[in-house]
């Protein structure tokens, strides 16, 4: 008995996998229609206008979470008074307590404009992904939810958690093409030669 190792009905080899199939057929879903993108701006928006806060709050001490007399104008420390009070604990607070410097505070304050100004803008998603996700996973570490002093009400899940899905979502799914500068930074040829910055 002899197998053959062809078939004359598969495609030669040269041709596309599905060179014999019917094309399938685009399926439009919620993100893809135009109410699922302006939704999806809306977050994008809120989420950007989230970190941009926070840092315009510790800048300038609006009163909010900073007070006028803490803010980082008026000599406050914006990473150093929560690194070094009593909202870091757990295992990592010597890693925490050790970071905690003039330089930890420009680089919080940098990131929290660079991600808030990025992200309502519709640009360097990918990047303001990265850097929100690594820096509210820090946070999240950084108050223990797995203790029994722990201030959060889930310890697997907290809004820091959140706002890094949020985050890679909007990257994700392009979210500053929508009511933002998305398309046209995709079109620059710095960021046509250099994926990641889109």
């Amino acid at each position: 008995m002899t197998i053959r190792a062809t078939s004359d009905r598969l495609a030669p080899r040269s041709a596309p996998f599905f060179a014999n199939h019917p094309a399938v057929p685009v399926v439009e879903t919620g993100v893809t229609r135009a109410h699922g993108r302006r939704t999806l701006a809306v977050l994008r928006l809120a989420t950007g206008f989230i970190f941009l806060w926070a840092f315009l709050d510790k800048t300038f001490g609006l009163g909010f979470s900073t007070p006028a007399a803490r803010a980082w104008v008026a000599g406050g420390t914006p990473s150093q008074g929560f690194l070094l009070g009593d909202g870091v604990v757990g295992p990592l607070k010597g890693f925490f307590t050790a970071v905690a410097s003039p330089a930890s505070d420009i680089l919080f304050q940098l990131a929290m404009l660079g991600v808030g100004a990025a992200v309502m803008l519709g640009i360097g998603l990918r990047v303001s992904a990265v850097v929100g996700s690594v820096l509210m996973v820090a946070m999240y570490l950084a108050e223990w939810p797995f203790g029994a002093n722990a201030a959060s009400t889930n310890p697997l899940v907290d809004y820091h958690i959140i706002y890094a899905l949020v985050l890679v979502a909007l990257a994700v799914l392009s979210a500053g093409d929508t009511w933002g500068a998305g398309v046209r930074w995709k079109q620059l040829p710095a960021v046509k030669r250099l994926p990641w910055l889109v």
